[in-house]
């Protein structure tokens, strides 16, 4: 009786302090709410405009956001959204006034319609471009659309996220006429360059990571070229950063490239090419025919959606046709992220398409290469489609030569049928192919064995593909693709992805 006495004093206790900190909780809310909603008054008045109040008005926005925390970033910038966005009652009346003055005469109309146009830019977009006169502002903006892209999935409430997304979707307008290709600098990297850029390169590095300084020195070393971007008003900031291997053929595998540690080779034959810059400190310049764009990374999240990788390769391109006359050849040397995940998909699609009740169209594997997978099974699996998951999750393959060679012509095609047939509203699926071929490159070539890495095993079962460009024909395979639809592929590539039982 005392025992359940004390258990109950216990949770009344647990109950009422549940209940202070919520009251708390929203008392802090709303004293910030009060305040921010105070501040943004303060700058959105028009008491005073003169160019030195905007200016001031400005850098108090600045320091005010960057004192917040992250779930207070979302809250202010949501208020900033709704009260100082578009004023949508003067929207609605003047899009009804255009309707409205279709037979006044078109000088009428022209005017009703700049109108709408000044309607329709948010209230606070003059805010923003105060905000990118002063020093690291531009930088600013672009950390705070970062901060939107990165919680804006977090948000529960449908408007406030719809808000948020309108706001992104202004400074990204704005930094899309920032950051065009007049404004960037290109700007090679080396073992010389400032400590600060060499750093910023290795920290940025998204695609193969740098393990050490001894890895680092070789990527902007000799037969290696290290190309960033930098902005005017992002000094010393890396944008875009590109990594180019110099050589005499189109690379097949990554670790000629990195030189890196991997998984020993499968099958006899299956060693790195030469690579040219080994033992070797200074390039010979005769040797050097090929480009091999090896790893594109952009750095800031805030200018997704931005395109500057194609600007930095058609730089790079003619910066290397200047330095090396030899040179011919250009081509990526990518990774094919994604493409295990959707195997395995489609793999589960096959295997419980029976119990679902749909009928699969187009069967992933082909009736030879089912033959071929019961000559590697296990004893207890009797569906392929079961045996190859099993094989591909576990890993086995790797380790198991007769295995391996089994795999590679099935892999082979369904990674073609991944890049050349899988679309997403009609274009490539792979973000990497798409990249690529928007910039007029050809799908050219898919390599067995090339990134034996753990990370290269799960994203791609160990494959890597040669986007190559030829520079006569890249901008009517950039239009071909980008209002067609068409892949631009070798016929090696076009064979293996069109094949079906």
């Amino acid at each position: 009786m005392c025992s359940q006495k004390i258990f109950n004093d216990d949770n009344k206790r647990s109950d009422e302090n549940n209940e202070w900190r919520r009251h708390s909780y929203e008392k802090k809310r709303t004293l910030f709410t009060e305040r921010a909603s105070d501040f943004l008054e303060s700058v959105f008045s028009s008491s005073d405009v003169s160019i030195l109040s905007s200016e001031v008005k400005s850098r108090d926005f600045c320091q005010f956001y960057s004192n917040l925390e992250i779930k207070d970033k979302m809250v202010f910038l949501s208020m900033l959204a709704r009260q100082y966005g578009l004023h949508q009652d003067i929207v609605l009346e003047t899009a009804k006034n255009v309707i409205a003055s279709e037979e006044r005469g078109d000088a009428v109309i022209l005017r009703v319609e700049e109108r709408l146009r000044q309607s329709l830019v948010p209230q606070y977009q003059q805010l923003f471009r105060n905000v990118s006169r002063h020093e690291g502002g531009v930088k600013f903006l672009v950390d705070m659309r970062a901060d939107i892209l990165t919680n804006i999935t977090s948000i529960s409430n449908e408007t406030d996220s719809a808000y948020l997304r309108s706001t992104s979707n202004s400074v990204r307008d704005l930094l899309t006429l920032w950051f065009t290709v007049g404004f960037l600098n290109l700007q090679r990297v080396t073992w010389e360059s400032p400590c600060d850029m060499v750093q910023k390169v290795s920290d940025y590095e998204a695609v193969h990571p740098i393990r050490n300084w001894t890895d680092l020195k070789r990527r902007v070393g000799p037969y290696r070229r290290c190309f960033v971007f930098t902005h005017s008003s992002m000094p010393r900031e890396p944008v875009v950063v590109l990594h180019t291997a110099l050589t005499n053929e189109i690379t097949k595998s990554i670790h000629s490239i990195l030189q890196t540690g991997q998984f020993k080779p499968i099958r006899d034959g299956d060693l790195p090419e030469e690579d040219l810059s080994v033992n070797s400190e200074t390039e010979d310049s005769s040797k050097i025919t090929t480009a091999i764009f090896y790893s594109i990374t952009s750095t800031q999240k805030g200018l997704q959606g931005i395109d500057l990788g194609n600007y930095l390769i058609k730089q790079v391109v003619r910066e290397l046709q200047s330095e090396f006359p030899r040179i011919y050849q250009f081509s990526s040397l990518s990774p094919i992220p994604g493409f295990k995940e959707w195997l395995i998909m489609e793999i589960n699609r096959n295997l419980h398409a029976d119990d679902i009740g749909e009928t699969v169209e187009n069967p992933l594997l082909l009736d030879s290469e089912i033959e071929k997978l019961k000559s590697v099974s296990s004893s207890d699996c009797t569906n392929m489609y079961e045996a190859l998951k099993r094989l591909l999750t576990t890993h086995e393959w790797v380790s198991k030569e007769h295995v391996c060679k089994i795999l590679q012509s099935i892999l082979l095609r369904l990674c073609a049928r991944y890049l050349y047939v899988e679309k997403r509203r009609g274009y490539a699926l792979n973000p990497v192919a798409n990249f690529h071929l928007s910039n007029g490159a050809v799908l050219w070539r898919i390599n067995w064995l090339s990134d034996m890495s753990m990370r290269g095993i799960n994203q791609s079962c160990g494959m890597m593909v040669n986007y190559r460009y030829f520079l006569d024909n890249t901008t009517e395979n950039s239009k071909r693709y980008l209002e067609n639809h068409h892949i631009e592929a070798s016929p090696e590539i076009v064979e293996l992805g069109s094949l079906k039982i």
